[in-house]
């Protein structure tokens, strides 16, 4: 048994087959894309639970993204950088009046919705901006470095519009994260 499944998915040697984050991409594209009423299993963020909703209690019946990370063969989260620019208003208790203030720069998740698997393993992964309860976004890096305090702290996600490429041999592990509802940006 690997990859969270119970099928024999692991060489003669004991190891993860190569295709083993692969497959797992590709069920929770597939959870994204259908609904079912399957029961859940006893791992409560198991990538390959069905239907879309169950990583999260209550269920709710209008998710439609399966958060996850992607764990390198060092066994940190894969990153990658997006940049957002949203307006985001700010209301100040002291006046009447509303100040709009304008949320841009470059910024890095370890937080993904899968948008595309390819034939060859290679998928096409949206970027998710990691937020508080309050919908502020949560830095995730200090100097440079993965803080994982801050990882603790992420409550929503929110669509960026930035998507990586990425060859999903390349990954030793992935973590299912939550079930949630994202908002998809419209042109």
């Amino acid at each position: 048994m690997g990859c969270g499944r119970n099928d024999d998915i692991v060489d003669n040697r004991g190891k993860c087959n190569t295709h083993c984050i692969c497959e797992v991409v590709r069920a929770i594209r597939r959870i994204q894309d259908i609904r079912d009423d399957v029961d859940c299993d006893d791992c409560k963020t198991d990538c390959f639970i069905t239907p879309l909703g169950s990583l999260v209690s209550p269920t709710r019946n209008r998710a439609n993204t399966r958060v996850f990370m992607l764990l390198t063969k060092d066994g940190t989260p894969f990153k990658a950088m997006f940049k957002k620019s949203r307006r985001r208003r700010n209301e100040d208790v002291s006046t009447t009046t509303d100040s709009v203030q304008r949320d841009s720069d470059n910024c890095f998740s370890v937080f993904f919705r899968v948008q595309n698997v390819f034939d060859n393993c290679c998928a096409t992964l949206q970027v998710l901006e990691p937020q508080d309860a309050r919908g502020r976004r949560v830095n995730l890096f200090t100097h440079g470095k993965l803080d994982y305090d801050a990882i603790c702290r992420v409550e929503r996600f929110e669509a960026t519009g930035s998507c990586v490429t990425v060859d999903l041999t390349c990954f030793c592990g992935i973590q299912c994260v939550k079930d949630v509802f994202i908002e998809c940006e419209e042109n």
